[in-house]
Order: structure tokens, then C-alpha cells, then sequence
């Protein structure tokens, strides 16, 4: 495929030899670790990025051309920022465009985020030419309190802080509760013909929650395929009968655990259904998970959680011993 350069972006900062230019396939996967490596250092992002995550992300890549939604800020040929756009539409039919940005440490405070970001909502808005003209649209984007340049930047071009999430840990020979399963429901091992019924489960428990989007046949064949997140011997399923009631999709990043000399497990992608919520079956596979990582010779379990989950799981996540330990802010903008 033929590649621009020397793209305009008239917000672009006076530096010599800087240069702008599009998504150039899989030469620049290294160049997207690079950059994200660096930044992760003193943005207190602790998170391995590895050539086969980037190279499944792109492959299984929705709502996002890479070649046309991609650019990269270059100094003298050497890549020192990189911005993305794609979109989503929510259960609701509101339209989200994400935008994001990362800049080298080196060449902050220099004006090449404020050109990302201005191109990218421009980038967004032929986008949205597409979309149904009555449909609510929003610009955005996220952060970690640690990068409070980036939250100056956001709110400098009117985007307002929607929603919090925190990062919790877990020691894992802190005690645990006592946490029974409901003996009318039962948790199973997973094989293949379970994957299916797992998926739409989960895309059930969250049709309640904020910004919830269907899950589409796409997304679940890229479910399929994730080299890290997708580990059925590690989840804890209950079922009752021949119906899903809730799950404790667990994992292990390998990489991740060897870059940073620890043994975690992530307790993640909780979810129970409507009609089953309120017996503590979240609680109670949750604490099996923990066992499990624990009979693992793990040293601690890692989770995420939205502040303002309507079934209250930041109450459930600490009382079975979870902590915060990072915290990031989610931003929107009315197109």
C-alpha cells in the first residue's frame, strides 16, 4: 500500500526535522512499543507489549483503518509519537469516538500531543459523515492520574471527566472470606462448546451497565484469537443447569509477570446475570479464583473496576480484600 508523508497538521510545533505521516503496516510495530515503552516508564503503566499482541490487535482491528485513521510523529526518521482513532456505538445508538495519543517523555511539553489530538478529532469528525446524523456523539479518551499533563491538555479543548476506574491488588495470603457457591448452581471446567454460551452470558450481565455495546460476531471470533486473555483452564463458571449464571474469566500475563519479576494472576471480566445476582455467586467465584492462583504458588491477583458499577463491585472487591493501588479518569466531549 502507498503511504503519505509529510502530512500537514497545521497545529504540528516548529521542531527540525519533524515529520508526520501515516500507518506503514507492520514496520511500525516496533516502533508502537517503542514509543509505548518508553512511556509507560513515567506514566506508571505497568503493561508488556510484546510484537504478538500488537500484530493480533491489528489484524482483529474494528471500526479503525489503520492506514487512514494512524499517524506517526517522526524527528529526523526516528518515530516519538503515535495517535489512533476508531469508534463504537453504544446499546443506546450514541456513537463514541476514542482518541488516543502517546508521546516520547523526551518531546513532551513541545506541542506534539495538542497536533495529535487536533488532528485526530478532525479525523474523527469525516468519520462521523457516515453515521446517522441524529445519533449522539462524543469524543473520548482516558488517562492515568499519574499523567496530569494529558488531563491539562483534555480539559484545555473541552472535554469534561466522565468516569473513574480503579486498579486493585490483592495480596494473596491475606485471609479470604467465607464465600459458599449456592448449592443449586455448580462451577464446571470449560471446554469448547462452552465458549459460545460464556460470551453471550457476559454480553447479557452488562446490558445494564454505562456505555454497554453489543457484542458483535466479529469481536468474538478476535475473543477467540487473544494470546493473553483468552485461557478457559484458568475461568471459574457457574452454572445452573444447562445456563450460565456468572464468571471469573482469569488470566496470567506471562510476559508481563517475567518483565516485572512477579507472580500475578488477573481476576478479571466478573459478571453475573440478572436473575442470579444478589446470592453472592461473584463472591464466591471470586474467591475461588483467588484460591486457585494461590494453589498456583502466585503471589498476588490484580482487577479493575468502574467507580460507579451499578451493582456496586467496588463494595464486593473490598471486602474480599482488594486495594487501589492505580487510578485513571475517563474523558467525553460532545461532538
Amino acid at each position: 500500500m502507498t503511504t503519505k508523508k509529510n502530512l500537514i497538521i497545521p497545529e504540528s510545533p516548529q521542531i527540525p526535522g519533524l515529520n508526520v505521516r501515516y500507518f506503514e503496516g507492520q514496520a511500525d510495530y516496533p516502533n508502537i512499543i517503542a514509543v509505548f515503552d518508553a512511556c509507560k516508564i513515567v506514566d506508571d503503566v505497568e503493561y508488556s507489549l510484546t510484537l504478538e499482541g500488537v500484530k493480533h490487535h491489528f489484524d482483529h482491528i474494528i471500526n479503525c483503518d489503520p492506514f487512514t485513521d494512524m499517524i506517526f510523529v517522526e524527528v529526523d526518521g526516528q518515530a516519538v509519537a503515535y495517535g489512533r482513532v476508531g469508534w463504537y456505538e453504544e446499546s443506546n445508538g450514541t456513537h463514541i469516538y476514542y482518541t488516543l495519543g502517546w508521546v516520547h517523555p523526551q518531546w513532551r511539553r513541545k506541542g506534539i500531543g495538542t497536533a495529535i489530538l487536533k488532528h485526530n478529532e478532525r479525523r474523527i469528525r469525516e468519520i462521523t459523515v457516515k453515521h446517522p446524523a441524529a445519533a449522539p456523539k462524543f469524543f473520548q479518551t482516558d488517562h492515568s492520574d499519574k499523567q496530569p499533563g494529558v488531563a491539562a491538555l483534555l480539559k484545555a479543548n473541552g472535554y469534561a471527566e466522565t468516569r473513574w476506574g480503579y486498579e486493585m491488588q490483592r495480596p494473596i495470603d491475606a485471609p479470604l472470606p467465607d464465600a459458599p457457591m449456592s448449592e443449586d448452581l455448580e462451577v464446571r471446567p470449560v471446554d469448547e462448546a462452552h465458549y459460545r454460551p460464556i460470551w453471550d452470558a457476559d454480553n447479557e450481565a452488562f446490558r445494564d451497565h454505562w456505555g454497554h455495546s453489543e457484542r458483535t460476531e466479529e469481536e468474538y471470533q478476535r475473543w477467540l484469537a487473544e494470546p493473553v486473555i483468552f485461557t478457559p483452564h484458568l475461568w471459574k463458571i457457574a452454572w445452573d443447569a444447562d445456563e450460565v449464571v456468572g464468571m471469573v474469566r482469569n488470566f496470567v500475563d506471562e510476559d508481563e509477570n517475567k518483565e516485572y519479576d512477579r507472580k500475578r494472576g488477573y481476576t478479571e471480566f466478573i459478571s453475573v446475570r440478572k436473575p442470579w445476582r444478589r446470592r453472592g455467586v461473584a463472591r464466591s467465584l471470586l474467591v475461588q479464583s483467588i484460591e486457585m492462583f494461590r494453589e498456583m504458588g502466585f503471589e498476588e491477583t490484580v482487577l479493575g473496576v468502574d467507580t460507579l458499577n451499578p451493582n456496586h463491585a467496588l463494595n464486593l472487591y473490598e471486602g474480599v480484600g482488594y486495594q487501589v493501588v492505580r487510578k485513571s479518569t475517563l474523558y467525553r466531549k460532545e461532538l
